[in-house]
């Protein structure tokens, strides 16, 4: 089998310098002398099943990839498919007669082609462009392309039936992994049957359903977010670079084969263990209310009552600055505003619960701690040159779901923000009485009429002491 690695003297050229130099990083040395790494240049991508042939007879494939028989005939007819011509045992030698046979790979083909025709892309383009060599679907015979899963022989409703999972939430999963609501007579996919056995797990141990809902809204929208971000890093880094080099889309495949399965394989162990850190944050909060319980139950400790307080931080002139900047600009402020406040609100125990366009939500367990993140964020603003911070803080119970954090003081917070000035942190009275920092002073404004809000609000200043 040949290397589908470029010749050495042209790969800089092809690919450029940056793509070109993973392959000499991945040469090792063993025992004083250099080897290969197995993850090189030199994989033999063409021994995966994505490419076996006679796999698939036009109704099956069809009938996996989820669309009807006469689609895939119409995808051979304008070129974009091709049968494989091998005869299969006891099929006659010559194509008359025979029935075309596809690959795995072909599967993946249908259900790209069957989601940019949906789109509105016209296959008979995409036939002309494989046609002249400008577009080409190799890529999806990777083995990172996978997980493009093809349909199962069970529908919803006949999984609901035999594992006792009410049905409206098996439509859920397939939601919460990015595609349309299906109806209970679809097909499950394969891809979606681990998550139908976790799903059952804790169906069988007397989860509600509705807390499960919640469970896999949560998972989809943050899971959203990381594939979103990881595509776009993809388009910005990789493709375009390439693209402006010179090299066609009909290339890219080619071109960024050699790295792309380390490339998933390293992804899905980093997301992994980015999760497991987040449970262990998670555990131990849990494990440290449970202790704490048991010891204040046990009469060995006194709890101190203190409410949790939300914090929101906005930017001034957020908005009209991004508008004069545009959008490369306003990413960069938002990815200096996160490495920011990340940091201060962690060295506080506070939480970044959401990203608000001009601004950022935070829950914190210590209302004091809190107010003092809050100055140190105003202050490292200024210092950043970011446009200034003004910050709104107000302590109470609030009610959690869904990964936020709901509940009247939840709106009193950001009502709070709203009246703040630039460079100001306002909390109310609530904040104060629950605050114990001699770091830590607080000027009253009195009785404000904030909108939204019935009653008035003692709101302070609050100031580092100096």
């Amino acid at each position: 089998m040949p290397s589908v690695r470029p010749p050495e003297a042209a790969k800089s050229r092809r690919i450029g310098p940056r793509l070109a130099a993973y392959d000499e990083r991945k040469s090792i040395r063993v025992g004083g002398t250099q080897k290969r790494s197995t993850r090189s240049l030199d994989l033999d991508f063409a021994a995966t099943d994505s490419t076996a042939v006679g796999e698939y007879f036009v109704e099956d494939l069809a009938k996996r990839a989820g669309v009807e028989a006469d689609y895939v005939r119409r995808l051979v007819d304008l070129g974009i498919l091709t049968p494989d011509a091998t005869p299969a045992p006891g099929e006659p030698r010559t194509a008359e007669g025979r029935s075309p046979r596809f690959a795995s790979g072909d599967l993946r083909r249908v259900r790209v082609l069957k989601t940019l025709d949906d789109a509105g892309l016209p296959l008979e383009g995409i036939g002309e462009l494989i046609r002249r060599g400008d577009l080409s679907l190799a890529f999806v015979d990777q083995p990172s392309y996978q997980r493009l899963a093809s349909l199962g022989s069970e529908t919803f409703r006949d999984v609901s039936q035999r594992t006792g999972v009410p049905v409206e939430l098996l439509l859920l999963i397939r939601e919460a992994m990015g595609s349309a609501v299906p109806q209970p007579d679809d097909l499950v996919r394969e891809d979606e049957q681990p998550v139908v056995a976790f799903v059952k797990f804790l169906v069988d141990l007397g989860s509600r359903p509705p807390v499960l809902e919640r469970s896999l809204r949560v998972y989809a929208d943050s899971f959203r977010r990381i594939a979103e971000t990881e595509g776009d890093w993809w388009r910005t880094e990789i493709q375009m670079p390439l693209i402006r080099a010179g090299h066609g889309p009909g290339e890219l495949g080619e071109l960024t084969r050699h790295f792309t399965e380390e490339l998933s394989d390293l992804s899905d162990r980093a997301v992994l263990t980015l999760y497991h850190g987040q449970q262990v944050q998670a555990w131990m909060k849990n494990i440290f209310e449970g202790v704490e319980a048991t010891l204040t139950q046990a009469g060995l400790h006194s709890r101190l009552d203190r409410p949790p307080a939300i914090c929101f931080l906005d930017l001034t002139g957020y908005t009209r600055l991004t508008d004069e900047r545009g959008d490369e600009a306003a990413a960069e402020l938002a990815g200096r505003l996160s490495r920011l406040v990340q940091r201060t609100s962690g060295l506080h125990g506070g939480t970044a619960v959401k990203w608000l366009g001009d601004g950022v939500m935070f829950h914190f367990r210590e209302p004091g701690q809190g107010a003092l993140a809050a100055i140190e964020m105003v202050e490292a603003a200024e210092g950043d040159d970011l446009p200034p911070a003004h910050v709104g803080l107000h302590a109470g119970s609030v009610l959690f779901q869904e990964g936020d954090y709901f509940g009247r003081t939840v709106n009193v917070a950001a009502r709070i923000a709203d009246y703040a000035r630039p460079g100001e942190v306002l909390v109310s009275q609530e904040v104060v009485d629950a605050s114990d920092s001699v770091t830590l002073s607080f000027d009253l404004i009195g009785p404000v009429d904030l909108k939204g809000i019935p009653d008035p609000i003692r709101l302070h200043v609050a100031r580092r002491t100096r």
